[in-house]
């Protein structure tokens, strides 16, 4: 006989896991069940392990800036990578335990196995078929591997064996220049490594601006080589491996293959919904609820792949799992889209990208070149271009790489989000040094292409004086 839940949640990952907290509000008949390990893969395999090492990476190369700082013996400074990896993995245990606590008092309720959808309403896992009057999908992802590179075999790894590596060696490829593949390169650079970096895609970090574009590859290729426009094709040779992108050829030791993730949906029978799938095997979902079709199945998360980004995966479970329970699905509007790169200089992106301008948009821009506190901390590079409606001024997106871009972004969430005029911003305060004062520049730049009361601190211009702007 089939087991009877209100809601079965299949995955346990962040999205799974902000939907289980909703549900279990409302009822406790509810399952989850999950395939492979327990904990998200923020903490086990993504944001959080590769935080740890970039820190420690970071550290090491601000010793290597000492004397310019007047500071000696910085130069005497080495890294130990397999008590780095070692301090990494540990870390990486305490963030996953904290993810295992959420599931820990489920007891039955919780399943390890394969679920296979029977329909829109029933899941059979481990020879056991369960019943529903809702179910949640929050499957997560996996890294992308073309097939003929995996007879390299542990030459070639991913993120989710990267951190497992015992050392690194002394020559690395990586192959892919997404936010995880530039964070590796860099941190692998600043240890010491020699790192030869690939895309096919011209543009780094996903970033659409081409003066950003431009900006960030000059500051990177301090660190690393870079080569995109060319397939890249992988060849043993030895005891490494030999990478080839169109004329340029290098054998290094290992390969970090970071060129995306893909929805695990493949092993869920979505066909059973019956339900239109597209090339991809996606069904027909609506983002503002999550709902498929009008079906009582939701998608939640990464395995939806509409933005696998941690705080929208725990939006999207929390929006299922909201939806699951009620009478008729709610619409949510969306967060303000933004994401960031955790590099030197640091890469975000917030609201509308430069590539879904319109044709009127207003943009400013601000070199950190010569901005007076990146010169004080030897952080001086990178650009900024914030972006303006053409009709009202209003803030509506902006791209860079400066230094601490991660919060440069979070104070353009808050205007854009709150509708907020390029005046409105500039009548705020900016507290003198502070490396925001490159975002006013880039502000100004706006201001002065758009009218503006003479009686407004809005009008207060630049000094043109580094150590004043």
């Amino acid at each position: 006989m089939a087991a009877h839940w209100d809601v079965i949640i299949i995955g346990a990952g962040t999205a799974g896991l902000a939907a289980l907290r909703e549900v279990s509000k409302e009822t406790d008949k509810v399952l989850m069940i999950n395939a492979g390990a327990y904990g998200t893969t923020c903490a086990r395999v993504g944001c959080m392990p590769s935080k740890v090492l970039i820190e420690s990476a970071r550290a090491l190369n601000a010793c290597n800036k000492l004397q310019g700082f007047g500071i000696r013996g910085g130069q005497h400074v080495a890294a130990d990578i397999p008590a780095m990896l070692q301090h990494v993995r540990e870390l990486r245990d305490h963030f996953v335990s904290g993810t295992l606590k959420a599931t820990d008092n489920l007891g039955k309720r919780s399943i390890p196995g394969l679920a296979r959808l029977v329909g829109p309403q029933t899941v059979e896992v481990e020879g056991e078929t369960h019943h529903a009057e809702r179910i949640i999908l929050a499957t997560g992802s996996r890294p992308v591997m073309p097939e003929s590179w995996k007879a390299l075999g542990d030459r070639v790894l991913t993120t989710d064996t990267f951190f497992e590596q015992v050392s690194l060696p002394q020559r690395m490829a990586v192959i892919g220049l997404g936010p995880i593949g530039l964070e590796m390169a860099q941190a692998m650079a600043y240890l010491g490594i020699e790192v030869h970096a690939f895309d096919r895609n011209a543009s780094l970090a996903g970033i659409s601006d081409p003066e950003v574009n431009k900006t960030l590859r000059a500051a990177l290729e301090k660190d690393f080589s870079i080569h995109t426009g060319e397939d890249v094709a992988l060849h043993s040779d030895g005891d490494g491996v030999r990478v080839e992108a169109g004329e340029f050829s290098v054998v290094v030791d290992r390969v970090l293959v970071a060129v995306g993730r893909q929805p695990n949906i493949d092993s869920l029978n979505l066909a059973s919904l019956g339900v239109p799938l597209d090339d991809h095997g996606m069904p027909p979902f609506d983002a503002t609820t999550t709902q498929i079709s009008d079906l009582p199945v939701y998608i939640a998360g990464d395995a939806n792949h509409h933005a696998p980004i941690l705080h929208e995966a725990a939006d999207e479970g929390y929006i299922a799992a909201h939806n699951a329970m009620a009478e008729k699905p709610t619409a949510f509007p969306r967060r303000t889209p933004m994401g960031m790169v955790f590099i030197e200089p640091g890469v975000a992106f917030v609201g509308q990208r430069f590539a879904e301008l319109d044709a009127d948009a207003i943009i400013g821009e601000a070199s950190f070149a010569h901005q007076g506190r990146a010169v004080a901390a030897q952080r001086n590079q990178g650009l900024m271009r914030v972006y303006a409606s053409g009709k009202d001024a209003v803030l509506v997106g902006a791209e860079m790489c400066v230094p601490a871009a991660e919060h440069m972004a979070h104070l353009l969430a808050l205007a854009i989000s709150e509708k907020l005029t390029v005046q409105q911003v500039l009548r705020m305060p900016f507290y003198h040094p502070v490396l925001e004062e490159g975002l006013r520049s880039a502000l100004r730049a706006i201001a002065k292409q758009v009218p503006c009361n003479d009686a407004d601190l809005a009008k207060c211009g630049e000094f043109r004086i580094q150590a004043l702007d």
